[in-house]
């Protein structure tokens, strides 16, 4: 005679599935900032770069101020944008190459965990970088808006999430930090030459025009202007907050879809 067969209990290795949950998110935001606490360099290029950028700006267009103001507003976003993206990209990929992330995953974590825990850590530090470019560019380098400052960092702020986000996406399918490095001509140029900023969109060939449309970079840059442009807030600067906001959170699901144990 058999013993009855008794049910199987879940393993504390199984990856929790539903909703994401809080404690777990937060104790991968807060590994991940102590991490970066031991890395000065990365530090330095996500908060220090994009103030150090528009530094250089300012003083190139020293002759000609005005040129400044009508793009610094714009690179005031596009420069969060482009380090984050860089340094989420290459530092979710070296978690992965390392082995980290494949002990991560077997424990009750699960992937959306994971990537809203990066997107908290880098969030984190993209609140720093953005109020640090922002405060540079309008108290100290004289960057003259007509609205205000406050929604000049709201935008800078979306715009750096989204490039954490993008980061945290295309780092899923690259094997090394130069494979990583490499998606930044198919991700960022497109969109840095199609957002509006070297021409308004509008005077582009319209197959391009209507490119440009689909790309999230294009109403970072528009915000901007609006903020540049009127003193209160516009229903069009709402629209455009709300597409990067969403494009981020669409990306940062996406990634949590794409998310993968080993580099092929």
């Amino acid at each position: 005679m058999t013993a009855p067969a008794t049910p199987a209990t879940p393993t504390a290795s199984a990856a929790p599935t539903g909703a994401l949950n809080l404690s777990r998110t937060t104790a991968t935001a807060a590994r991940v900032l102590r991490q970066l606490r031991h890395d000065p360099r990365t530090i330095a290029l996500m908060i220090l770069i994009p103030c150090v950028m528009l530094f250089l700006l300012r003083y190139v267009f020293d002759g000609n101020p005005r040129t400044f103001d009508n793009i610094g507003a714009s690179l005031l976003g596009i420069f969060p944008l482009i380090t984050m993206f860089l340094v989420t990209s290459i530092a979710t990929l070296r978690e992965r190459t390392s082995g980290t992330l494949e002990r991560l995953l077997a424990l009750p974590l699960g992937k959306g965990d994971l990537i809203a825990g990066y997107a908290l850590a880098f969030g984190t530090l993209a609140i720093i970088q953005s109020a640090l470019a922002t405060g540079l560019a309008v108290w100290f380098l004289d960057l003259d808006v007509t609205g205000s400052p406050w929604l000049l960092l709201l935008v800078a702020l979306l715009d750096a999430l989204l490039g954490t986000a993008l980061g945290l996406f295309v780092s899923a399918f690259a094997s090394s930090e130069f494979q990583a490095v490499q998606f930044m001509p198919a991700v960022i140029f497109p969109q840095l030459l199609l957002c509006g900023l070297f021409t308004p969109r509008d005077a582009m060939h319209p197959a391009l025009e209507a490119v440009s449309d689909v790309l999230p970079m294009s109403y970072a840059v528009d915000g901007m202007n609006e903020v540049l442009k009127h003193t209160e807030m516009t229903a069009t600067f709402v629209r455009d907050i709300l597409i990067v906001g969403g494009c981020a959170l669409l990306v940062l699901a996406l990634g949590a879809a794409t998310l993968r144990r080993r580099t092929a």
